[in-house]
């Protein structure tokens, strides 16, 4: 990457929502939940453009009237509980490069992890330059080990480890270091993005937040607790 690279800041959010009615719009701490990903892009003064996906048409006006450069109409099929992400950020990338030409890099923000700060948007994009790799997802230290306190039941309802450890594990502090995904921070090169079917490539690397900025608002409780963390002062 010693050449200048356009780099595309996506951020898909649909209407529906299960677990919070209408959350990509609901106020958090006095402002839209999206917004909150829009100032962060801002912020970095990394982005040549950020583009909003949205079936919604009033999230696509309140993206723009917050500093969103362009908004596309995600469609219906894109926009369902059961469809997957990854073909919804490629249409909005296809959707942007209409307008704009072809992008290098895309960064996507999940509408639904707020506390993440733009220093974690400019280390994940980092670690895709120092690394060369495809792509970059983000995730935060697992709270449960698949080696040492994270079971499964067979078809007779017999409980066994998950994974089992290469030696005995008396304590989770000595198990393999694994990792939660916290759907924040998605860095993709172009051609890995659209050449590859599942978000896993043979070169995939994992940027590391702390738990405090890893909380994805999926429910009425992680909405409560992220707007006392911020209305306290305790997510840096």
């Amino acid at each position: 990457m010693g050449q200048p690279v356009k780099v595309l800041c996506t951020i898909c959010a649909r209407a529906g929502s299960k677990g919070v009615a209408n959350k990509n719009l609901r106020p958090i701490n006095s402002k839209p939940l999206i917004v909150y990903s829009i100032e962060q892009a801002l912020a970095t003064k990394l982005f040549d453009q950020i583009v909003v996906s949205s079936d919604s048409v009033e999230i696509r006006n309140v993206s723009l009237a917050h500093g969103a450069t362009y908004a596309v109409e995600r469609p219906i099929e894109l926009a369902s509980d059961t469809a997957p992400k990854l073909p919804a950020i490629r249409h909005c990338v296809e959707s942007a490069e209409k307008k704009f030409g072809q992008f290098d890099v895309i960064i996507d923000l999940d509408a639904t992890a707020p506390l993440r700060t733009p220093e974690d948007i400019l280390g994940a994009l980092e670690l895709l330059k120092s690394t060369n790799s495809d792509n970059v997802i983000t995730g935060t230290p697992a709270h449960r080990s698949p080696y040492f306190n994270l079971v499964e039941t067979n078809e007779q309802g017999i409980v066994h480890l998950s994974k089992q450890p290469p030696v005995s594990v008396d304590r989770r502090q000595d198990s393999p270091q694994c990792f939660d995904m916290n759907a924040s921070i998605y860095v993709w090169r172009r051609d890995a993005l659209f050449k590859n079917e599942t978000l896993f490539t043979k070169n995939t690397r994992l940027f590391v937040m702390p738990r405090e900025r890893s909380i994805d608002i999926d429910s009425q409780t992680d909405f409560e607790m992220v707007e006392w963390m911020m209305t306290k002062g305790s997510a840096k």
